[in-house]
C-alpha cells in the first residue's frame, strides 16, 4: 500500500475540522506578519522623528517659533504632539494670570497616554495570536488523530501505515500553530519593550520641558513668551 505523505496531499485528506484549523492559523499567521511589518516602521518612525525632534528642541531654537512650525504640521509625531500641547497650555494658562506649570504638565501626560494607545495598536492583537495559536493547532491535532483511531473501528487487524496518514495531517496542525505563534510572540515583546521606551522618552521630556517652562516664567512673567529659548 503506497501513501502519498505530501504536504498538500495530506492537508486536502484532512478531515473538515483539521481543515478549519489549519486555515484559521494561516490567516492568523498572514495577518499577524503584516501586524509585525507595520508596526515595527511606525515604531522605527516614532524614534527616528523622537530624535529629530529633540536635537531641534535642546538646540537653542525659540520656542514660540518651534511651536508654530509644529502646529503648522499636518500629522505630528509623538514627541512633537506632546511638545505642542503643553506649549499650548502654557500660553493659554499665561493668558489667564494662571501658574502654567500645572496645566501645562497635564496637558503632556494626556498627550502621552494618547500617543502611548496609538503605538500599541495591533501588540494585543500579536498577543492574541501567540497565546492561542498553539492550542488552536493543539485542537487540531487531537481532532485528527481521535479521526484517524475511529476510521480503525471497523477494521479487525489495524496497522501503522492506516494510521499514519492521519497522525502526520494532524500533526501539521501543530506545526501551524507553532509558526504562527512564535513569530507574534517575539514580535510582542520586541514592541511592548520600544512602547515603554519610547513613553518613558516622552514621560522625562515632559518633566524637563515643565522644568524649563517655570524657569521661564518666573523670573521674566512679564516678558513676552516668544523671548523664551531654551
Amino acid at each position: 500500500m503506497t501513501v502519498d505523505f505530501s504536504m498538500y496531499q495530506l492537508i486536502m485528506d484532512a478531515s473538515l475540522i483539521v481543515q478549519l484549523v489549519m486555515l484559521i492559523l494561516v490567516i492568523a499567521s498572514v495577518l499577524s506578519w503584516v501586524a509585525i511589518v507595520v508596526k515595527a516602521r511606525s515604531l522605527k518612525a516614532a524614534q527616528r522623528a523622537g530624535d529629530d525632534f529633540e536635537e531641534r528642541f535642546w538646540s537653542g531654537a525659540d520656542l514660540s517659533h518651534l511651536y508654530e512650525g509644529v502646529r503648522r504640521k499636518s500629522e505630528m509625531s509623538g514627541m512633537e504632539h506632546v511638545f505642542s500641547s503643553g506649549f499650548k497650555e502654557f500660553l493659554r494658562a499665561r493668558q489667564h494670570g494662571m501658574a502654567p506649570g500645572e496645566p501645562a504638565y497635564r496637558a503632556m501626560r494626556v498627550a502621552i497616554a494618547r500617543e502611548t494607545d496609538e503605538m500599541e495598536r495591533y501588540l494585543q492583537f500579536l498577543a492574541t495570536v501567540g497565546s492561542t495559536s498553539p492550542y488552536i493547532g493543539l485542537f487540531g491535532t487531537v481532532w485528527g488523530i481521535m479521526h484517524a483511531f475511529l476510521g480503525l473501528s471497523g477494521v479487525q487487524q489495524a496497522t501503522l501505515a492506516m494510521v499514519a496518514p492521519g497522525i502526520a495531517e494532524a500533526l501539521i496542525a501543530t506545526a501551524l500553530g507553532l509558526f504562527a505563534a512564535i513569530p507574534a510572540v517575539i514580535a510582542y515583546n520586541r514592541f511592548a519593550g520600544d512602547v515603554d521606551r519610547i513613553a518613558t522618552r516622552m514621560e522625562n521630556f515632559s518633566d524637563e520641558f515643565v522644568a524649563l517652562l517655570n524657569r521661564q516664567s518666573q523670573p521674566r512673567s512679564s516678558e513676552s513668551v516668544a523671548e523664551a529659548t531654551v
